[in-house]
């Protein structure tokens, strides 16, 4: 993050009156959902994107881009090939990580928890939503597995062209949702000074408890 010029030791000093970026309140999906809607109205580039961390059985860690489909209470959705890397780690071991970071608004949100599989209806219905042209590609990547070379790819693509013809084309069953459901949400801001506010949120029992942690 970039960081204001160097100023005077009093100008500094002023910044221990400056407010928190984040108030406390009693959702944090709520709070997630606010800055989102503000992130896809500032950002230049996709706010929908997010850093997927999995790790296998071995907890050998990978990390990737996806992009957010869906936030509720009980958790955010993506969509993936269920034969590729992500969906395989996953498989082995449930539970993932995800950042996003909107530089336009200097923000942050990490999100932790279990993951599960979205139930075939509603993967069903988010794949009906998709380009036409995606749900082909759908059908023609094997994600994750070696190919000869690009023309392979193009190969099978036209193949499920010509199979499906003008007509609808069904999720493939080896296509689908998962859903991250949140036992940790933590909210970051840059700030002056490297001041950064972050604002935790742990589930508990009860709902959500939230801690101020130093940056």
């Amino acid at each position: 993050m970039s960081q204001p010029s160097p100023a005077s030791g009093g100008s500094a000093a002023r910044l221990v009156d400056s407010p928190a970026r984040f108030a406390v309140e009693k959702d944090p999906i709520a709070l997630f959902a606010r800055l989102f809607a503000e992130a896809q109205r500032v950002e230049p580039h996709d706010a929908t994107a997010v850093a997927l961390a999995t790790a296998d059985a071995s907890a050998r860690p990978a990390v990737r881009m996806v992009l957010l489909k869906g936030v509720e209470a009980d958790g955010f959705v993506f969509f993936t090939n269920y034969g590729s890397r992500k969906a395989q780690d996953l498989e082995q071991n449930p539970q993932a990580a995800l950042c996003f970071h909107w530089p336009s608004l200097g923000v942050q949100v990490r999100v932790e928890g279990a993951v599960r599989r979205e139930s075939a209806s509603g993967s069903d219905v988010y794949f009906q939503s998709r380009p036409r042209g995606s749900q082909l590609s759908a059908w023609a990547s094997q994600q994750s597995t070696a190919m000869a070379g690009r023309e392979t790819l193009l190969q099978s693509y036209a193949a499920v062209c010509e199979r499906f013809g003008e007509g609808p084309v069904p999720r493939p069953d080896f296509w689908g949702g998962y859903r991250l459901s949140p036992k940790r949400i933590e909210f970051w801001a840059s700030q002056p000074y490297r001041l950064h506010d972050r604002l935790l949120y742990l589930r508990s029992d009860g709902g959500w408890e939230t801690t101020r942690l130093f940056p």
